[in-house]
């Protein structure tokens, strides 16, 4: 059994994700806001979540949807004001219901006083707020290409330098190497910790330190940039920014700290997660998400590459790091349409095979907005309904790279953001879902999946069998079985291109098995020894198919998914 440190308390915890311009609108102006959220807490309750998790409400010009922040300590005010992010945390605090906040602190805003004042002149005491570089022959200082299309410097015709920004010039990346900068930032996290929130997602936190020097990268395959990853990602000095953090602010309170590190690899998670080194709680790993091919060049998934994933980081984890679980969230496509069937019947089946999938494994479980009823993805007709600056950038650059508009839209369809930020779909009550309340000729912020006349949160919660139900089991199995938190990992079968199956065991002679079909397709698997030892059960813990009496447990209708706890 891993041992554990009274803090660790979030290895038992499961985490819903609120993306809150997509959640609940409450004084129809076709925005979700905090009072819509705090309207819906006893929906996340009734769920049995143990905490929040609420993607950036600071104040914004929303470039990027909150991830570009003009001022730290003030809400957006579509969203709200101070006072209803006080009530809804009281709120929360009753319900026992902890609460994250998501933070960027890699970037600002172009519009936040810092860079306004950095932008003045080249002796101005923010200047060095910011990476600013003079160009190099009458072009940037490198080539280096935004993670959101177009180059990463931008030109400012004031003092004749370029400013690097690695997501869009919306969003200038601070310079962490400024300990003025590190301090502020430091004393924002303060603020909010001091309000009483539990804790921090962290935007990009491996982006923050970047090589002196600015060193040209690899040209990319397609484009006309080349490929600076390696020189802002998990940068030289990533390690004592994030130490000195725990050291400054981080120790002082009882919280997690989850950071999101697109490009992090399982060595580099034991690093950021190891208890030993005090840098962060766990990390966001982007690996499995990227089995399925390119942002934009989607493929079919291989199954034996997503095992091989899971288990590399269920073994080099186990009592080193922690492991963040997860299959949506407010950047990826539904889950239930990426990899699974969102047509019925298997809709139901597929999504309650993945959730089987992901809850026993060895980690925090995150679980986001309408992942728990079944939502799918979106296929807008006009690219003029879709809002995700990423997804409009790509338009522009395939467009200019030749690819057809049949091509472009084929790649939206499966893998744009907005998948994931159409509103949440509460009822089947025209012509909005019930995202804004009561309200019928406002006009929602994007546009609702046409399917919520059948997929709903209302349905859900009258149907016994739901998808809804299906979590919250899972969730009260996690609560009162220590060996779901604490087990060992060991995959079988796992050359099968069809099943998921894997087991968590003890030292004790307690063991879990659970499997998943990841296919439509019937499958067996011939192994009379491990059926006969699945037969010899305890109980069964949950199965997505109400009939689960039989003789071979290794025969898989498509879909299925079970988890049985055996006697050794």
């Amino acid at each position: 059994m891993l041992k554990r440190e009274n803090n660790d308390w979030w290895h038992r915890a499961v985490v819903y994700q609120i993306y809150p311009r997509s959640f609940f609108d409450s004084n129809g102006d076709g925005i979700g806001d905090i009072n819509g959220i705090t309207m819906k807490l006893d929906y996340i309750q009734q769920l049995g979540v143990d905490m929040i998790w609420l993607s950036p409400i600071y104040d914004s010009p929303n470039y990027d949807n909150g991830y570009d922040i003009r001022d730290y300590l003030k809400i957006m005010p579509e969203f709200g004001t101070m006072e209803d992010f006080d009530l809804m945390l009281k709120e929360m605090k009753k319900r026992q219901l902890k609460l994250v906040l998501d933070l960027a602190v890699n970037h600002t805003s172009d519009e936040h006083p810092w860079f306004i004042e950095s932008k003045k002149s080249k002796d101005n005491p923010y200047r060095n707020f910011y990476h600013w570089a003079p160009g190099k022959d009458g072009k940037s200082p490198n080539q280096w290409g935004a993670c959101f299309g177009g180059p990463a410097w931008t030109y400012d015709i004031i003092t004749g330098e370029y400013y690097l920004h690695t997501f869009t010039p919306k969003q200038p990346d601070l310079n962490w190497e400024n300990p003025n900068v590190r301090e502020e930032i430091y004393k924002i996290m303060h603020w909010w910790l001091n309000k009483g929130i539990d804790g921090f997602r962290l935007n990009v936190i491996n982006f923050l330190s970047k090589t002196p020097g600015y060193p040209e990268g690899k040209p990319r395959a397609e484009g006309q940039y080349t490929d600076g990853s390696p020189y802002f990602k998990n940068g030289p000095r990533i390690h004592d920014y994030l130490e000195e953090m725990h050291e400054k602010v981080f120790q002082h309170y009882q919280i997690i700290i989850v950071g999101e590190c697109p490009g992090t690899h399982l060595k580099d998670a034991e690093l950021f997660s190891s208890p030993k080194r005090k840098e962060l709680s766990m990390i966001f790993t982007f690996e499995h998400m990227d089995l399925d091919g390119g942002k934009w060049t989607p493929k079919l998934l291989d199954l034996r590459c997503l095992k091989f994933h899971f288990t590399s980081w269920q073994k080099g984890l186990y009592g080193k790091g922690w492991n963040s679980l997860y299959w949506n969230n407010h950047d990826q496509p539904r889950i239930v349409s990426r990899w699974g069937n969102d047509t019925a019947p298997y809709r139901d089946l597929s999504a309650k095979m993945f959730a089987t999938c992901l809850h026993f494994l060895c980690g925090t479980p995150y679980i986001y907005q309408g992942e728990e009823i079944g939502m799918t993805n979106v296929r807008f007709t006009s690219l003029a309904d879709y809002r995700d600056i990423e997804t409009t950038n790509f338009h522009s650059d395939a467009s200019q790279s030749g690819l057809t508009l049949e091509q472009i839209m084929a790649a939206i369809y499966a893998k744009s953001r907005d998948n994931a930020r159409t509103p949440m779909q509460w009822s089947a009550q025209l012509p909005h879902a019930g995202f804004t309340n009561g309200v019928e000729d406002v006009t929602p912020w994007i546009s609702i999946n046409p399917n919520y006349t059948d997929i709903n949160v209302e349905q859900a919660l009258h149907d016994r069998q739901s998808i809804f139900y299906y979590y919250k089991k899972l969730i009260e199995l996690r609560r009162t079985i220590p060996l779901i938190i604490d087990g060992k990992y060991e995959i079988l079968h796992e050359e099968n291109t069809h099943i998921f199956m894997y087991k968590r065991y003890n030292d004790n002679g307690q063991e879990i098995i659970v499997a998943c079909n990841f296919s439509q397709q019937p499958i067996i698997i011939d192994d009379p020894k491990l059926n006969e030892h699945i037969a010899k059960r305890r109980r069964i813990l949950i199965s997505n198919y109400e009939e689960h009496l039989k003789s071979d447990w290794l025969d898989f209708r498509p879909y299925e998914a079970w988890a049985v706890e055996v006697e050794i």
